[in-house]
């Protein structure tokens, strides 16, 4: 692992802000969480492209998986670490034409990209000090709740839709259980109704990477200089995740059993090209990501469920009214089709409008960030379909 790794790859006060808006939420009350716990004072960051309708009708708004961020479009630059992670999707002429639409994209609460999390600045310290393991969980509800500031800010009552893929998926569907009064249509993404026993086992294991990681310190790591905070634990959590987001297939055709260091007599940590790979990876995730949103995030993710709390995924999803396009990728292992087509089942035997297109993909799970004209193929005329019915 380089020792140039910083000890975070957020994105703090101070950073170039790039194309990031903020919204605040809960200046003079405190937020609570699904948990317990209390938040005040959140920033949401978030960004948009095209322009907003005179009557706020062309508003959709993009949630982002994991490790992803508000900067859904555009290239890289200062403040921007990548180009945007739906960038081929989001743009003039695209699925997502932003001549038509306004798109809209938030960091989610327990972020690393400008939203309030971890590495963000405790609220009212006089000294900045950033949040770490005082930091509370938070769930995928809080997270969509948090969101509500931004449609404020915007002035968007009903969005038009509100997609997105994995975590993104989680987000979706909450907004249509949450809020179904200001959802116009949905679109999940290779995701759903509840975190499988798989799923949480995956991500306790890169959990437990981060945490076994001495750099860690429980969490208390911000002051550390490059090299000495836990980008090893973050980037091993990585590659653990890496391997369930593509296809055996994939893997295989790429790297085969081609070897890093030759073979001549054998060692222990001699590479092969997949392991490569990973550390490619998990390194590149570290310059730009958060060990504590990691563990943040993956956690909210294994809560996941819509059934707690409301009476049985029945009751849940009966709370749906709004048109709803579901995804799922044919290679998919982590999130396998099984469960789209079970949410698209329970939805329209429930009476709501629900259709189930499947993403033909070799990729995995990853196949909805990288089989962008079929996702756009199928997303395009969803939207358009459902412009025209607003309008009637």
């Amino acid at each position: 692992m380089p020792a140039a790794l910083p000890a975070t790859g957020a994105w703090r006060p101070g950073d170039p802000v790039g194309r990031r808006r903020f919204a605040t939420v809960a200046v003079d009350r405190p937020f609570v969480l699904e948990g317990g716990g209390q938040l005040r004072s959140i920033s949401v960051a978030y960004e948009t492209w095209g322009e907003l309708a005179p009557d706020a009708g062309n508003a959709v708004l993009v949630c982002h998986a994991l490790t992803g961020d508000s900067h859904a479009a555009g290239g890289a630059g200062p403040g921007h670490a990548a180009p945007g992670w739906w960038d081929g999707l989001i743009g003039p002429g695209r699925a997502l034409d932003t001549d038509r639409w306004f798109v809209v994209c938030a960091n989610v609460l327990g972020g690393c990209q400008g939203s309030t999390g971890p590495a963000s600045p405790v609220s009212g310290d006089p000294d900045a000090r950033p949040y770490g393991s005082a930091f509370p969980v938070v769930s995928v509800r809080d997270m969509v709740r948090t969101q509500v500031a931004v449609a404020r800010d915007l002035g968007v009552d009903r969005w038009l839709c509100v997609v997105g893929g994995s975590m993104g998926g989680m987000q979706v569907l909450e907004w249509g259980v949450m809020f179904p009064e200001r959802v116009r249509s949905l679109v999940p993404i290779a995701t759903s109704a509840a975190a499988s026993a798989q799923q949480i086992a995956f991500g306790s294991a890169g959990r437990k990477a981060i945490r076994l990681d001495p750099r860690w310190r429980g969490g208390d790591y911000y002051d550390a200089l490059p090299g000495e905070g836990p980008a090893e634990g973050l980037a091993l959590a990585r590659s653990i995740a890496q391997i369930t987001y593509r296809s055996d297939d994939v893997f295989t055709d790429r790297f085969g059993r081609e070897v890093v260091e030759p073979l001549d007599g054998f060692s222990l940590w001699q590479r092969f090209q997949v392991e490569r790979y990973l550390e490619y990876h998990g390194a590149k995730l570290a310059r730009r990501f958060d060990a504590n949103s990691y563990l943040c995030l993956t956690k909210a993710m294994d809560l996941h469920d819509l059934a707690r709390g409301r009476g049985g995924l029945r009751e849940a999803l009966a709370r749906i009214s709004a048109p709803t396009l579901i995804m799922g990728i044919s290679s998919d292992t982590l999130y396998p089709t099984y469960q789209q087509r079970q949410l698209c089942e329970l939805l329209a035997g429930g009476g709501c409008a629900s259709e189930y297109v499947e993403i033909d993909s070799r990729h995995g799970h990853d196949g909805f960030l990288l089989e962008l004209d079929q996702v756009g193929a199928a997303l395009s005329p969803f939207l358009a379909g459902v412009e025209k019915s607003e309008h009637r």
